[in-house]
């Protein structure tokens, strides 16, 4: 750790791209039927939890994914 901010940017980075890419990739949908075995599941009240729940995995896997591909890219880079 060189930067003494760095444990927040970095879950900062992860939201942060997180955020952008939510925006430009469609999040997974699943069949009504797949949703209700889930729902039923998960003890969901109703469909709206679910896709809360998948919206934000969606979102910080998306986020963790491209900040570690973008970190290894720059530090690849920055080497030289």
């Amino acid at each position: 750790m060189k930067n003494p901010l760095e444990t927040l940017i970095i879950p900062g980075g992860i939201l942060l791209l997180g955020f952008l890419s939510a925006l430009l990739l469609p999040a997974p949908q699943f069949g009504l039927e797949l949703s209700k075995q889930l729902q039923a599941q998960l003890h969901l009240q109703d469909l709206n939890q679910l896709y809360t729940i998948v919206f934000c995995l969606w979102f910080l896997i998306l986020g963790t994914i491209e900040y570690f591909v973008i970190r290894f890219i720059w530090r690849r880079w920055s080497k030289k």
